[in-house]
């Protein structure tokens, strides 16, 4: 997937999300990844395309929000690794060391998991993104151990600038047996 620049809005009004959802697709030739209500009654929208038309969508939605956008991002250059995991089509086969980063904002866990997978050689398996979790995401990954650090140090960091880092854990040869319930 050649997905290099996302962009995603966080909105405090479902309705609201939606009605900017439209404004954002009619703006700019943008591919929408992912626009959902997520938790707690919350509706997120996340595009990709090329740099003019993500900013030009993003203008449009912040626009039509009527003052209901609670967080917003832009990332020109995103790591091929995030969209994947946010859409669950990561496939795995090592198992070394794994990790959790858990934040309490959608948009905090997409810009974590770049900057964890731009700072490390590791697998990020999976960004969920506040659906059923009271508003909290989190981001997966996989590898070396030493690189798990690494890359978990570099999120931990960009979320805790940001006042939304919730917990992280880093889990050195995890048992097998934890696998089913690590990679879904």
């Amino acid at each position: 997937m050649d997905i290099v620049v996302l962009g995603a809005l966080e909105f405090n009004s479902i309705a609201i999300g939606i009605k900017a959802l439209d404004a954002m697709v009619k703006a700019a030739p943008v591919r929408v990844v992912d626009a959902k209500t997520i938790c707690p009654g919350k509706f997120l929208i996340v595009v990709s395309g090329e740099v003019a038309e993500v900013d030009a969508s993003l203008t449009a939605g912040k626009e039509a929000g009527e003052g209901c956008v609670v967080d917003e991002l832009f990332i020109p250059n995103l790591h091929p690794q995030v969209i994947p995991a946010i859409l669950g089509t990561v496939v795995c086969e090592m198992w070394d060391a794994v990790a959790v980063v858990e934040s309490f904002s959608a948009i905090a866990s997409i810009e974590a998991a770049d900057v964890a997978a731009k700072t490390a050689d590791v697998l990020i398996t999976e960004v969920r993104l506040a659906v059923g979790m009271g508003g909290k995401s989190y981001v997966k990954m996989m590898g070396d151990v030493h690189e798990v650090e690494a890359a978990v140090s570099a999120a931990k960091t960009v979320i805790s600038q940001r006042g939304l880092l919730c917990k992280e854990v880093i889990i050195p040869s995890p048992h097998p047996d934890i696998r089913p319930y690590f990679l879904f």
